[in-house]
């Protein structure tokens, strides 16, 4: 069996999609995948669940979803040392759903990503952008995106979308020490153009676009951010943004080494 929360929730198992009931259970099913092997108290299930207002019945719901579940998996998770693979289990204040994070694609996903960042970090960009790229070939929309359409709403999911845009930058910085800018930088535009106010992202297009000939355009990327951050927080680009600004403005020849040592010392290595 194997589970796909990133995008539409799916469980496949022997190849095939299965049915996984209603939109309440469906929902119970992908709230505890985002935290597989952990204690999901009912009261966060309720809250997310029904974000304005719980019924009455809430509980109840909760209740027969896992029934439900619980007898799904059973008849569908193959053993592993004598028990399943996958297990929904009663665990005070709520539920656990009991799985190797192997069959979940958003921890397959983390740990491509741990890995890529280890080659990036030990030098082997060609390594990390290839690892990277698998992870986020993982992704087919916003995490749970059919759930989320019908109200679902809960702090984690904003969370792992974060880890998706972080992962994406990573991805970028990787191409870049590549050397890799023209091919790039299609991608690169589209995704800076929203989210104005991330300056690692916008560090990353610029240098692109210097290095593809576009120095008036890497300046009004900076621009475009700057009055972002200006707008929504009241803030100013960070010094290692302003110092790549004045680099392209002086046309420094280090912009133009497609080693990692340039990227580094140019874009910085944090992944907030």
């Amino acid at each position: 069996m194997y589970f796909r929360i990133l995008g539409p929730l799916e469980a496949i198992a022997g190849g095939n999609p299965l049915s996984l009931g209603g939109i309440r259970q469906r929902s119970v099913l992908g709230l505890l995948l985002l935290q597989p092997n952990r204690v999901v108290a009912t009261s966060r299930l309720m809250t997310a669940m029904w974000p304005d207002l719980a019924p009455p019945s809430a509980r109840k719901v909760i209740q027969n979803s896992v029934w439900s579940l619980r007898r799904l998996l059973a008849d569908t998770s193959p053993e592993c040392f004598g028990e399943p693979r996958v297990a929904l289990l009663t665990k005070p204040p709520g539920y656990m759903l009991r799985v190797d994070a192997d069959l979940v694609d958003l921890h397959r996903f983390q740990r491509l990503v741990e890995q890529g960042r280890a080659a990036l970090a030990a030098g082997d960009p060609e390594q990390a952008g290839q690892v990277l790229r698998r992870a986020l070939n993982l992704w087919q929309g916003p995490v749970l995106a059919d759930l989320v359409e019908a109200g679902l709403d809960t702090a984690e999911l904003v969370a792992a979308q974060k880890w998706e845009l972080a992962a994406l930058e990573d991805y970028f910085e990787a191409r870049l020490a590549c050397g890799r800018h023209f091919a790039v930088l299609g991608e690169l535009e589209s995704t800076a153009a929203s989210h104005l106010h991330r300056e690692r992202l916008c560090g990353q297009l610029m240098l692109a676009l210097y290095r593809c000939g576009r120095q008036a355009d890497a300046l009004a990327a900076f621009r475009r951010t700057r009055v972002a951050l200006r707008e929504q927080h009241g803030l100013e680009p960070g010094h290692e943004l302003r110092r790549l600004e004045m680099a392209i403005l002086n046309q420094d020849p280090a912009l133009t080494l497609p080693g990692p040592r340039a990227e580094f010392a140019l874009l910085g290595h944090s992944v907030a």
